[in-house]
């Protein structure tokens, strides 16, 4: 809940995850490769130190859908409040381009329940960046990125 409105307030003054190449994880069907692909960094905050950010996407983006999953977890460093760690799971589609490049790869994350839309450019295999919900960049998209571990 407080990633939702510090995301979100980030965004509006421009403050403000997955098919990677090569497997991590072999826990598929025999025949299938399973992917799981891990990114982490730290976004900027307002009132705190920032707030570190992993995503974790599973599956395969030309696998089925309900095989897609993923798990963000977000924590605050040295905030004010000391709100808890957030933790949010749920499924992730693959996007094609953006107003820029109608080429690019969007991942869409959609939390089970509540929770807030998130959206990932892929930058590269090892990088994504967050992007705000019409599928554009901040203009310190460079702070926003998170690097495959």
């Amino acid at each position: 809940m407080q990633i939702r409105s510090l995301l979100a307030g980030t965004a509006m003054v421009a403050l403000l995850v997955g098919c990677a190449t090569g497997p991590a994880d072999q826990t598929a069907a025999p025949g299938r490769e399973a992917t799981t692909a891990t990114y982490e960094g730290t976004l900027p905050c307002r009132n705190c130190d920032g707030i570190d950010l992993s995503v974790t996407l599973n599956g395969e983006a030309q696998g089925a859908a309900e095989q897609r999953n993923f798990e963000l977890e977000a924590s605050y460093r040295a905030h004010p409040q000391n709100p808890p760690d957030e933790n949010y799971t749920g499924n992730w589609e693959v996007l094609q381009g953006t107003e820029q490049d109608p080429t690019a790869t969007v991942y869409e994350l959609t939390p089970d329940g509540e929770g807030q839309t998130y959206y990932f450019l892929r930058i590269d295999p090892q990088t994504l960046e967050l992007i705000d919900p019409n599928l554009r960049r901040f203009q310190n998209s460079e702070m926003l990125r998170l690097k495959r571990q």
